[in-house]
């Protein structure tokens, strides 16, 4: 007997995808869990330098929040609808420009208030928006490692920059950690997405040496990397807060 047929359409986008409509568009444009994630990615830097600077912590998750979150996402969903928002398409668009100019002015002000050196950090995050998520230059950086370094390694060493002023080997040992991270990150997520948003059908059986079967399906599938993508998205804001409050403490 074969497995129920699953439509594309009876199936989320993504596992923190809300149902499509209204506020909870934008909610799951957000992908929070791993927006959240990344984020953590800024305040394990920033907990890591000699001093914690809370200013400039708050200053640089709200500017990658604002980048990543919010832009970097808004032009994912303008190609190809993969989270089927119904956000219209010049919302999108203003999201996409509007909270990566207020980044970029949260860099500059940052810059101006503590170190030039930090225009370095805001150019590159600047560029990465737009060349990641676009694939310009054919798709160079739009790989696993390339995901991995930019929103990963990237954050956490704006992070520590910005309370540190310079880049020591803590924080390169501590980019290596959400470098690698993100790269489970992504080899996780790659085969649920196809899943959830090109698979149309599922079947098949997995026959047991005593001689039981169990079915395959989507969902059969998709559970366990599923399961450790929110484990690891939990995982990582716990140690995050972890050093937050052991560093304000």
């Amino acid at each position: 007997m074969g497995t129920p047929r699953v439509t594309q359409a009876e199936a989320r986008p993504a596992f923190y995808a809300l149902a499509p409509g209204g506020w909870r568009d934008y909610v799951t444009l957000l992908h929070p869990p791993y927006t959240a994630w990344h984020l953590s990615y800024v305040v394990i830097g920033a907990c890591l330098a000699p001093k914690l600077y809370e200013g400039r912590l708050v200053a640089a998750a709200a500017a990658f929040f604002l980048a990543l979150g919010v832009s970097a996402h808004a032009l994912d969903e303008l190609s190809g609808r993969p989270l089927q928002t119904r956000i219209p398409r010049n919302v999108l668009i203003v999201l996409a420009i509007v909270p990566l100019v207020g980044a970029v002015a949260i860099g500059i002000a940052g810059a101006v208030a503590f170190d030039w050196w930090l225009l370095v950090f805001v150019g590159v995050g600047a560029a990465l928006v737009p060349v990641y998520n676009l694939e310009l230059f054919g798709g160079a950086i739009h790989t696993g490692w390339g995901f991995a370094l930019a929103w990963g390694a990237f954050p956490l060493l704006t992070g520590y920059f910005a309370c540190a002023g310079t880049i020591t080997w803590v924080a390169l040992l501590a980019a290596t950690y959400a470098t690698l991270t993100s790269y489970v990150q992504r080899v996780l997520s790659t085969p649920v997405r196809h899943l959830r948003r090109r698979v149309a059908q599922v079947e098949g059986t997995i026959r047991l040496r005593d001689g039981e079967t169990e079915p395959v399906t989507r969902e059969t599938l998709a559970a366990a990397p599923e399961r450790a993508l929110k484990m690891l998205a939990a995982a990582n804001v716990a140690l995050a807060a972890a050093l937050l409050v052991l560093r304000l403490t």
